[in-house]
């Protein structure tokens, strides 16, 4: 159904690729890629809606004698996590990726590279441009998923309700079948700070780095050090051991989804330098304790720097450490279903300060919604007891998995046909718009696959070439024996 070579498809999938990478899309901000979407969906024959939002919706009709077939969603988001390597001048609002192709990987020069969810766009495109034969066919492109899936909330139900079938193409290995995924709620703790003029006779910075950091959902398991939490036991190790400072900043990390791997602090304090190193040196060892060979490269850069023009009151320090070391940022509980899965976590993700408030940010998750609203519970309590306003956003339903699936046991059959050995079916930790697919149609027979992507969310993420061409022979294929 699809009579193209391996390379063929490479080149062709790419070529709907390379003008998203030329449309600065970070979340938020996806006016623009969504007017590109709208129009190259019309040149392929497509009625096309974009909505409030700037979700797009495009439909492509049956080919003729099999038009009674089931209409099948393909899905995917256009908005991407930009980051950019240290020293890299790129604005994320205006600068394209550049894009660097090798034989074996796409990779972008010092930034992300966007293929999340940029490919799987792409995929949509390709195969809506090039099937021969097929029953209506719908795309599904939304906004905002990195940040608060705002595209998946605002989608109207109607777009969901008339189909049987949707292939969320999100995922990042070719070889697994996600039938599942976790829930998960934003959590803000915001303070108004009040500053005083410093007492101390000299200033430091803290600066934490070599973590390894990594995506909450995937990589909350692998025992990794939260940089923000480390940076708050530091300080308070300095108030144990009897050592007067002020606090001028406290910042960290890049995400809430992401484990920070740095955080920094400005302190004031009458105290040597030589005193804060020593008490550095006794927590980078307890550091190496805690996180064995996880965490090798962990390090604490102190400098002396300009004395800050003001710091923080003693109460908004003390509540801002106790609070940093309060909150659960790790696992919590593991799947008693799922051999291997985490259940429950939570991340403290990123602290930043805005002129006089200080912010954190944490994102708990669960594959059961009434855990998530236990941390809500507990978020409240701490907020208050740490003289801190919680600001809580919807939560994001959990999927879970639907043993009776025809579309996951029609896909595993045509991967096992196609290449020879069979495809994982895992449930995963990690968030996708599925759950509010679900939610709004519960008859709505789902899966989400996609090709191998590596280091997403960071100037490392790179795609796979090879894993395109069996995507998409898989898509296809499944589409056509779900369409007869």
């Amino acid at each position: 159904m699809l009579d193209f070579s391996n390379e063929e498809i490479i080149d062709g999938v790419l070529a709907e690729f390379s003008p998203l990478a030329d449309i600065p899309r970070k979340s938020g901000h996806e006016k623009a890629v969504s007017d590109y979407l709208v129009k190259a969906f019309t040149d392929i024959g497509c009625k096309v809606y974009q909505d409030e939002v700037n979700n797009v919706i495009a439909d492509l009709p049956a080919t003729s004698g099999i038009e009674s077939a089931p209409l099948i969603i393909i899905q995917g988001h256009m908005d991407m996590v930009c980051v950019a390597e240290p020293g890299v001048d790129y604005d994320p609002l205006k600068d394209p990726i550049k894009l660097v192709r090798d034989e074996k990987f796409l990779s972008a020069d010092g930034t992300s590279l966007g293929a999340d969810d940029g490919i799987g766009v792409a995929e949509a495109l390709y195969i809506m441009k090039n099937m021969k034969s097929h029953g209506p066919l719908r795309a599904i492109i939304t906004v905002d998923e990195e940040q608060g899936m705002t595209g998946a909330v605002s989608l109207d139900s109607k777009y969901l309700e008339d189909a049987k079938y949707l292939i969320n193409c999100d995922s990042e290995n070719y070889d697994e079948l996600t039938v599942g995924s976790a829930g998960s709620v934003n959590i803000d703790f915001n303070r108004q700070l009040e500053f005083m003029a410093p007492k101390g006779d000299r200033a430091y910075k803290i600066h934490l780095k070599g973590l390894l950091g990594g995506h909450s959902g995937m990589e909350i398991n692998r025992g990794r050090g939260n940089a923000i939490r480390i940076m708050a036991m530091v300080l308070n190790a300095l108030d144990e051991a009897g050592i007067s400072y002020e606090l001028s900043s406290f910042t960290g990390g890049k995400a809430r989804n992401s484990i920070p791997a740095e955080a920094e602090v400005v302190i004031s304090t009458v105290a040597e330098a030589d005193v804060i190193q020593e008490i550095i040196e006794a927590e980078k060892e307890s550091c190496l304790d805690k996180y064995g060979d996880v965490e090798k490269n962990i390090e604490f850069v102190l400098s002396e720097v300009q004395m800050p023009a003001r710091v923080m009151c003693e109460e908004d320090r003390d509540s801002i450490v106790r609070l940093f070391i309060s909150l659960h940022s790790g696992v919590y509980a593991m799947s008693q279903v799922v051999t291997g899965l985490v259940e429950t976590s939570s991340n403290l993700g990123m602290v930043k300060m805005d002129g006089e408030v200080i912010s954190a940010y944490c994102m708990p998750r669960s594959s059961i919604d009434a855990k998530i609203g236990e941390f809500v519970l507990q978020a409240d309590i701490l907020a208050q007891m740490a003289g801190f306003s919680a600001v809580i956003s919807k939560q994001t339903p959990a999927w879970k998995e639907n043993s009776s699936s025809k579309l996951a046991k029609v896909m595993l059959e045509v991967f096992q046909q196609q290449n020879g050995m069979p495809m994982k079916v895992e449930t995963i930790h990690a968030g996708l718009e599925c759950g509010y697919h679900i939610m709004k149609n519960p008859k709505l027979d789902v899966v989400s696959i996609g090709v191998n992507t590596f280091d997403i969310h960071s100037p490392k993420e790179r795609l796979e070439l090879a894993t395109i061409p069996p995507q998409i022979r898989l898509i296809v294929e499944t589409i056509g024996r779900l369409s007869k």
